[in-house]
């Protein structure tokens, strides 16, 4: 059965989980399978859910101070009804913010329980769809956190991430979890043997050995690619996540992370990913390559 095919299943038996998360490429149908499940959940009132105009759905989205989602609510309608599966550069782009680091920050909270504590404007369902819980920081998570866990009656969550190993823990754990397309796929990289080199090195705690894979990655042959070597090692260690969790992968996953999965910690991939997210901005910041790599190792096996 297809994710839609299951959550249709789950509106008809009326058993709907209170938290949803479904994991995606970024451009993927997740927000547009979000809102067909939904559609279907409020039933009569399913015409205005669709259009983005119930007032018992609530959208969260990353912005930028001091705006909040519904304030530029007018541009994310706009956008999602006129292609459900855009981007994030496409959102960023429709709310004006091109170039900035967006967030989902503590007023959006604020706000949304602000809402969930009154009685639902229709006497029905309430939910809240949050597009990217991994900008969602510690505060956010913190105060969202009861109503995700415990919520009220006939309340349901439904995220949408592109990056589920950068989702805060706690807000992981409490959801229902759904792979979509190919979004574990990791990007092409001409030298993969040297990420398969390092994690058996690691997993081996054989230090040496993976200083010498550092040694070969800072000696790739231009900055461009010790850049890809970051990506590919960072959606590498989403595969590891998922593997970790149980979650099947798609036949398109590239790596070994179903090898892998059980050689390290269940803490390694998040940890793992921010590292190679910094050495990433680091390499893009002209920093000596062989200092970000034998630094990056030397990180990687601490948390080994």
């Amino acid at each position: 059965m297809t994710t839609e095919e299951i959550l249709a299943g789950m509106v008809a038996s009326g058993r709907v989980p209170h938290a949803i998360m479904l994991s995606e490429p970024d451009g993927g149908p997740a927000f547009g399978i979000a809102l067909r499940f939904l559609t279907r959940l409020y039933g009569e009132a399913g015409e205005r859910v669709a259009k983005l105009i119930h007032p018992d759905v609530h959208f969260i989205f990353p912005v930028t101070s001091p705006n909040t989602s519904s304030a530029l609510m007018p541009q994310f309608r706009s956008l999602a009804s006129a292609n459900p599966a855009f981007t994030e550069a496409e959102l960023n782009a429709a709310l004006g913010i091109e170039g900035k680091s967006s967030l989902i920050a503590v007023a959006e909270a604020k706000e949304v329980l602000s809402s969930l504590s009154l009685s639902a404007l229709e006497g029905g369902w309430r939910s809240v769809v949050i597009y990217l819980p991994e900008k969602m920081n510690q505060e956010t998570a913190n105060r969202l956190l009861k109503s995700i866990e415990e919520p009220s009656e006939r309340t349901v969550f439904v995220m949408i991430t592109h990056a589920p190993e950068k989702v805060l823990q706690t807000i992981w754990s409490r959801c229902q979890h759904f792979q979509l397309g190919d979004e574990l796929k990791a990007p092409d990289f001409d030298s993969p043997e040297l990420l398969d080199a390092l994690m058996d090195a690691l997993a081996s705690h054989d230090l040496c050995a993976a200083l010498n894979v550092g040694e070969s990655i800072s000696a790739l042959p231009s900055r461009e690619s010790a850049k890809a070597f970051c990506k590919f090692a960072g959606d590498a260690m989403r595969n590891l996540f998922v593997a970790q969790q149980g979650l099947k992968l798609p036949v398109t996953a590239s790596g070994r992370a179903e090898e892998w999965a059980p050689r390290f910690k269940k803490t390694f991939p998040r940890a793992a990913s921010a590292c190679f997210d910094k050495a990433w901005r680091l390499v893009d910041r002209n920093v000596n390559t062989k200092t970000v790599f034998t630094d990056l190792v030397d990180k990687l096996s601490s948390l080994c």
